[in-house]
């Protein structure tokens, strides 16, 4: 792929398909492979890690581990973490830096309060505007010191040790926030408790259980608790599931292309996570899963992704936002080719995300021709509409940058993403599997 770099802003140039052919396995889930990280660090013994995110952010979660002493051994197709347990941890030389991952800084802060030393940590500009209160407030309940910058922003100055099992409600649904109060209850003297009154991605409380921690949930899944004093064992081999999140931008470009047939492999289909495809097949996606099976406690399974004809209402709010969260941005594009009306409300999380992600997207749309209102915690967009080649701006986000290149893919003329790098921080591959399904992506 070749690129312009103009001010260290890599644009890349993508024109509509004529058709799309990909039959390939991504790179692990991001989600889980920080999680696999973490508690491979905090085990007792070696890890050995297959498929590990090759995101940006996933690296930069084995960076904080490395400086805080836990020695990593990264090779192309496998990562070997050498568990230190609960107490081998050592202070940090320098102030820890996250990068762009928010999932680094929100639940690594729940294993650094339960250290008996001061860690400082911190990210770029993005994680600095992002809201940190939300994992602040618990931690301090159970007793570890942070201070903050004003408003409760990054860098974060986490003293810790010592810490109080607490029950917990957390305000916004959240599976950083949940994690981050059960990792710290991995070292809180007791049994703390979260009670999560709208569910959110499980992967912590699979591989908790994975790893031989002492967790419980409730009948009705409301209250997960963890209770202290269990050690924990290594992941061992440990092979990480495809990425579905990453997976969703290839399935709706195969939706939404002519001529379309892709095929992804190994694919984590965890039901907390599965909420978009039950969407898309909803207003008619032909998506087959085969294949399913459980790995290391995650249900995995391979998908077949034809051309479709996208047809009805949707009208998305409540309970299942939290759990497509983060792909709604590719789902507005998918939106625009569908005969009928997306309608999002009560996700406000989105302004708060890598963008404010509802600017970014109808910003986006409306550059490309599309008629699209904005709300204060969503957008209506109405179907079908011609997308018209244009300039947009990824804004530092990397689910903005691929899902603004997939509605190039049907696009009239030519798109470019300015700020196409963003892509990395999740899938660095992303241009080039797209280029090898037949897309043309030059600069």
């Amino acid at each position: 792929m070749s690129e312009i770099k103009n001010h260290e802003t890599t644009v890349v140039k993508i024109t509509a398909v004529g058709k799309l052919r990909g039959d390939f396995q991504l790179p692990g889930d991001k989600s889980i492979s920080h999680r696999s990280a973490m508690f491979a660090a905090i085990g007792d013994g070696a890890s050995r890690l297959r498929n590990y995110s090759s995101a940006r952010d996933c690296q930069s979660t084995l960076d904080c581990l490395e400086a805080l002493g836990v020695q990593i051994k990264r090779e192309p197709e496998l990562i070997t973490v050498e568990g230190v347990g609960f107490d081998g941890l050592r202070q940090a030389s320098q102030t820890l830096d996250v990068g762009n991952s928010g999932s680094t800084i929100r639940m690594l802060s729940g294993i650094l309060a339960g250290q008996n030393f001061t860690t400082e940590i911190t990210g770029d500009e993005s994680i600095q505007r992002r809201p940190m209160k939300r994992v602040i407030d618990p931690l301090s309940l159970m007793g570890a010191r942070i201070e903050a910058r004003e408003g409760n922003f990054a860098p974060l100055k986490i003293t810790g040790g010592n810490l109080n099992a607490i029950e917990y409600t957390p305000p916004v649904a959240s599976a950083q926030v949940k994690s981050c109060v059960l990792l710290a209850g991995l070292f809180a003297e007791g049994k703390t408790t979260v009670v999560e009154k709208t569910p959110t991605r499980n992967h912590t409380e699979v591989m908790l259980r994975e790893v031989g921690a002492a967790i419980e949930t409730s009948e009705d899944g409301e209250r997960i608790s963890i209770t202290s004093g269990h050690r924990l064992k290594p992941l061992g081999d440990y092979t990480v599931a495809g990425d579905l999140s990453s997976a969703a931008f290839f399935i709706v470009a195969a939706l939404i292309a002519p001529d379309a047939e892709i095929r992804l492999r190994h694919i984590g289909v965890n039901p907390s996570r599965t909420a978009l495809i039950d969407v898309l097949k909803q207003i008619g996606g032909r998506i087959e899963i085969e294949n399913q099976r459980l790995a290391h406690g995650e249900p995995v399974a391979d998908f077949l992704i034809r051309s479709s004809d996208l047809r009805g209402d949707l009208e998305l709010s409540g309970a299942v936002i939290a759990n497509l969260i983060d792909e709604i941005p590719i789902l507005a594009v998918a939106a625009t080719q569908l005969e009928g009306t997306l309608t999002i409300h009560d996700a406000h999380e989105l302004r708060v995300k890598e963008s404010d992600r509802i600017r970014s997207i109808v910003d986006n749309l409306r550059l490309m021709g599309i008629e699209v209102e904005e709300f204060d915690d969503g957008l209506r967009l109405k179907g079908k509409q011609q997308l018209r080649g244009a300039r947009v701006k990824s804004y530092g986000d990397h689910r903005i940058a691929m899902a603004f290149a997939v509605a190039g893919l049907i696009a009239e003329g030519e798109t470019e993403i300015v700020g196409a790098e963003a892509a990395s921080v999740s899938l660095p591959e992303f241009y080039q599997l797209l280029k090898n399904s037949g897309a043309t992506v030059v600069g």
